[in-house]
Parts: C-alpha cells; structure tokens; sequence
C-alpha cells in the first residue's frame, strides 16, 4: 500500500520537518493546523473564534487537495492554550464543521505566541 504526502498552497506551509497531510489506503491524516492564512503567513487575529474559523479553513484546504472534505473527517483534536476559551472555541467549531459532528478530542496545552488553537484531523476516504 503506497503512501502519498498531500500538499496545498491553500494551507500554510510550516518551516518544519512534516507534511500537510499523509494518506496510505483510505487513511488520511492530516497535521495539526494553525490560525495562519496561506497567503500571508500572518497569525489571523487574536481571538479563538476567528483563529479555529481560519484553521478549519486550513485543514478544510488539505483535505480537497487529498480529494477528500470535512464529510470523511472521523476524528478531529483541537488543542487549546486556555480552558476558558472552549466555549468560543465550540461555537466556531460547530459553525466551521458543520453537522453531523466528528469524534473529538480536547487538550489543552502550550502553543507559540499569538497562537490560541490547533487542530488535526483523521480522515478515511471512500475511494
């Protein structure tokens, strides 16, 4: 079973040792995004609703560059730097993936300055 790296200039690309996403058979994951537009490179904004709008915007670009959509996501993990964030963090979320929901998981940890959110996804492809 081939492994196939995905890759979008939809998405930020990170100066760092990973690829925007990886599939082997119908499995596609794809590495944690962060709230930086594509173009820019520049943090977007300083709140988690606009930030996890963006990031769902950047994993959403990976995955149609892998042919796939927000529909095939079985799992997302959202990382977050403040507890007290979660609530603005699920509002967006919920507007950003859309229903039927996705497993999810949710941690909180510490992320570069600036930065209030990341998230991964699991994806299984049909074709």
């Amino acid at each position: 079973m081939s492994r196939t790296i995905i890759s979008t200039d939809h998405a930020p690309k990170l100066n760092a040792p990973l690829a925007q996403g990886v599939r082997k058979g119908p499995i596609l994951q794809v590495s944690g995004q962060l709230p930086f537009d594509p173009h820019t490179g520049a943090i977007v904004s300083t709140t988690v609703a606009e930030q996890t709008a963006q990031v769902l915007r950047n994993i959403t670009a990976v995955l149609d560059a892998a042919g796939s959509g927000m529909e095939d996501v079985v799992m997302l993990r959202v990382y977050l730097t403040d507890p007290a964030h979660l609530a603005e963090m699920n509002d967006a979320y919920a507007l950003g993936v859309g229903e039927t929901y996705p497993a999810r998981t949710t941690v909180y940890m510490e992320l570069p300055p600036g930065l209030l959110v990341e998230i991964d996804a699991l994806a299984v492809l049909t074709d």
